[in-house]
């Protein structure tokens, strides 16, 4: 498989850089906040879903599995998980028909 071309791209309310690949049909935008503290892994998924698309899938690196961000959209998309050989996790976050409209992504904070 050849190496991925990943083009930076810029995301409204980031605080990582986000980068965006194709993979096939599918287009993936991917941020990394595993050397983040709260809220950032948040506020960049929450930035990050806005741009998900049956089409388009959202990748999250971070250092543990974001329960916080779970409950709170976990009805919402399609999430596959993938524990990394470096400790980190990997979420795949896809459009959920029906669902992912009605996610609440203005609550972009660990706290209730």
């Amino acid at each position: 498989m050849p190496e991925l071309l990943k083009e930076s791209l810029e995301v409204e309310g980031a605080t990582v850089p986000f980068y965006t690949y194709k993979i096939e049909d599918t287009q993936y935008i991917e941020f990394d906040t595993s050397k983040c503290g709260p809220p950032d892994p948040m506020v960049n998924a929450m930035a990050g879903l806005n741009l998900v698309t049956p089409n388009t899938k959202l990748v999250m690196i971070n250092h543990k599995s974001p329960a916080g961000l779970l409950s709170k959209i976990g009805e919402n998309y399609t999430i596959e998980s993938e524990d990394l050989e470096d400790g980190r996790v990997k979420l795949i976050f896809s459009y959920k028909t029906g669902e992912s409209e009605k996610a609440d992504l203005s609550q972009n904070s660990c706290g209730g």
